[in-house]
């Protein structure tokens, strides 16, 4: 049972249902995660900015290895929703999450986002040396960034335990 429940749009304040209209307008979908987040819209427009950082990114790091990156933190913080959600991702993309073969890029980014994780302090020195040699600095700070918009998503997720959408059922890891 959740912590918090989600907002009500038919007894919502209008501020709320305003915010909620702009999410649909904007994403075409709201989630459980966003009904709950709803209760305050600038929490919600906080954690929305994971959509402006994957935007500055898309020019330098393409939408799979974008992916992988927040499933891998999703998948190490344990959030059954956020790594569902890039599944579903992968899955809609062509690709197999459960037999992911993964580029280069892939592998590094889904080895970021995991010591990410594991230890913010003390990510591998072969990890940034290969960052470094790949990306400018914008695009590792969007990386950086959006590595922590994914980490609080997934702490939300779990701290409140929001109810998994439906809507990701088909799209879960084999149990």
């Amino acid at each position: 049972m959740p912590h918090i429940p989600m907002i009500d749009y038919a007894t919502a304040p209008d501020h709320i249902r305003e915010a909620h209209d702009e999410e649909i307008r904007l994403r075409g979908r709201m989630t459980n995660m966003k009904r709950t987040l709803l209760h305050s819209p600038q929490a919600h427009r906080i954690y929305a900015e994971w959509f402006t950082l994957r935007e500055e990114l898309l020019p330098a790091v393409d939408d799979r290895a974008i992916q992988v990156f927040c499933k891998a933190i999703s998948e190490e913080v344990g959030s059954k929703i956020a790594v569902t959600f890039f599944r579903r991702a992968l899955i809609q993309s062509g690709a197999d999450p459960d037999a992911l073969e993964l580029r280069e890029e892939d592998r590094l980014l889904n080895d970021f986002g995991r010591a990410i994780v594991r230890n913010s302090k003390d990510i591998p020195p072969d990890i940034w040396a290969a960052l470094k040699i790949r990306y400018q600095n914008k695009t590792l700070v969007d990386l950086v960034a959006l590595a922590g918009i994914m980490l609080a998503t997934a702490v939300f997720n779990n701290v409140v335990e929001v109810p998994f959408d439906a809507e990701l059922e088909p799209f879960a890891a084999p149990d």
